[in-house]
């Protein structure tokens, strides 16, 4: 494998609404000086009203009128809420507005309550998210690269449906065709579950991955680099007996961090903002497990284990208030070591 190793900013859509400091004009302000710095990705989150914060198309398409050379992604969306016909049209235009830039970080939702509030408000089953999940996946690649769909399922049932009423000179497309999938998962080899439980758990987050995505993204367990290894392994190994090409997919870790002169600074500036971002995750996961905190040398250090491991491209977020200061430190003291990297 010889691909470039790649960094990118998440520009913390939820910050405005937290941070007295840190309003929407200047995330996208943010978004440009991302782009500046050198960066190869510009992110952003998502969630209905669990954590709220500015919607993701939205702002993404904002961005892309600020910038000109940066990816564009969601780190990541929640597409088991949305309807997959409306996703498509949307993110096709967003597609087209950006230049062909974007990145669909897509996810089934995690098992918080405030996310099972949210599937029950909008009247889908919670419990079954990952087939609905699945399933819309499908019918956005398939509209994405045919130009109209035939989908017949569970939970999306669609005849010849395409962006096409007979008078427009095509089917609406976005540039690319299809716009890259990374299929968000954090698989546990692991758990509170059975073994036998858990590797079922395995299996489905293996095949959802090679199946559907382009790319992998992960998270939160930045103390266990061995256990990122172990799950590209069982990735690769279904890939192999699923015919597919383990090698063309982009390994992304999405990664929360603070640097500052001491570990010590760094640690308390990034409990107290992790905290508020994520009250009921900060109180139930280990933080440690989020991402590193310290000196420039400590966030370096880090990034080469997880290069080292596999990843191929960083997703940085940054547990701070000030997100200017970390992200100009972080592009003047730490991207330096790892530009002319490749893996």
């Amino acid at each position: 494998m010889n691909r470039p190793l790649e960094f990118g900013v998440n520009v913390n859509n939820r910050e405005p609404l937290i941070a007295p400091d840190y309003d929407l004009g200047m995330l996208l302000d943010l978004s440009e000086a991302v782009e500046e710095h050198g960066f190869a990705s510009v992110w952003v989150g998502d969630s209905l009203f669990s954590k709220p914060r500015y919607e993701p198309i939205s702002l993404l398409s904002a961005i892309s009128q600020r910038t000109k050379r940066v990816r564009l992604g969601t780190a990541c969306m929640v597409t088991s809420t949305r309807n997959p016909l409306y996703l498509a049209l949307e993110w096709a235009t967003l597609d087209a507005i950006s230049g062909g830039r974007t990145i669909l970080g897509a996810g089934a939702g995690n098992p918080e309550e405030g996310v099972r509030r949210e599937f029950e408000a909008l009247g889908l089953p919670f419990g079954k998210r990952s087939a609905v999940f699945e399933e819309g996946l499908a019918v956005l690649r398939q509209l994405w690269t045919e130009g109209k769909v035939d989908f017949h399922g569970t939970y999306f049932d669609y005849d010849d449906v395409s962006f096409y009423s007979g008078t427009e000179m095509a089917p609406l497309m976005p540039l690319q065709q299809p716009p890259p999938m990374w299929v968000v998962s954090n698989p546990r080899l692991t758990g509170d579950a059975p073994s036998d439980v858990m590797q079922r758990r395995l299996e489905a987050a293996c095949r959802r991955i090679v199946r559907y995505g382009d790319g992998w993204m992960t998270c939160c367990r930045a103390q266990h680099p061995e256990e990122l290894e172990d799950q590209l392994r069982a990735i690769e190994e279904y890939a192999d007996r699923d015919g597919s090409d383990f090698s063309r997919l982009t390994i992304a870790y999405q990664v929360t961090m603070n640097i500052g002169d001491s570990e010590a600074e760094a640690r308390t500036a990034f409990g107290d903002y992790i905290s508020k971002y994520y009250p009921e995750l900060s109180q139930a996961m280990d933080l440690s497990n989020w991402g590193p905190v310290g000196t420039p040398d400590d966030i370096a250090a880090w990034l080469r284990r997880f290069a080292d491991a596999g990843v191929r491209h960083f997703i940085c977020r940054f547990g701070a208030i000030d997100q200017f200061g970390q992200v100009e430190r972080f592009a003047k003291e730490v991207l330096p070591l790892f530009s002319a990297e490749r893996v």
